[in-house]
């Protein structure tokens, strides 16, 4: 299981939400985390004010450590821990919020992981990240926000044909730049974007 300590990714996630200060509310609604790890997002939007949240992953150790984490901070009345393969177990609920902070990291169709831990960080061929871009808006609410987690480590510019060709587009809605010493000392670009529909604007 992909552990937070190692990377930035996560508080970086947080700070692009807002839910950096989540002990201080201004949330509300629903919220469904992709990928949620050990649950650390899940369990602060929980705190923030979110009335319900389902933490999903397709790793059945992160699935347990994120109900082990709600129940540890006091909102295992309100976190829902699924395991999931993006959406295939949350077809039928809706959501004020989809959030996924992905493997951006983008390797060939036949790459074949070496491990579950592979999967927080490597998407082969994006086909997560096609899926997500397709499907997550049919998961929203009324006035719901599909939001994604990307990367200068990734390949925006795949991300965006491919959203043109399920008729999204995606819109920057949060960006920082900081050194991931851990991984070398290039800056690194992280970006919120939102996926919508596209309305013929022309925007990508």
């Amino acid at each position: 299981m992909f552990a937070p300590v190692f990377s930035p990714s996560t508080a970086v996630a947080l700070d692009l939400l807002g839910l950096g200060q989540a002990g201080r509310g201004g949330w509300s609604g629903s919220f469904l985390e992709i990928g949620c790890g050990t649950g650390v997002i899940a369990v602060c939007a929980a705190l923030a004010g979110c009335e319900r949240v389902v933490a999903a992953d397709v790793n059945p150790r992160a699935v347990e450590n994120a109900a082990l984490n709600a129940a540890r901070h006091g909102v295992a009345d309100r976190v829902r821990a699924v395991r999931s393969d993006l959406f295939s177990e949350l077809r039928e609920e809706r959501f004020d919020t989809v959030f996924w902070s992905s493997n951006y990291v983008r390797a060939p169709e036949d790459y074949t992981y070496g491990s579950m831990h592979e999967r927080a960080y490597v998407d082969p061929g994006y086909r997560a990240h096609r899926r997500y871009v397709a499907e997550a808006p049919l998961l929203l609410a009324p006035g719901g926000r599909a939001l994604l987690h990307f990367s200068s480590r990734g390949v925006l510019g795949e991300l965006r044909e491919f959203a043109r060709e399920y008729g999204r587009h995606l819109e920057v809605v949060g960006s920082v730049e900081l050194v991931e010493g851990e991984y070398g000392d290039d800056v690194v670009e992280h970006l919120l974007l939102e996926i919508g529909a596209d309305d013929g604007a022309g925007r990508g």
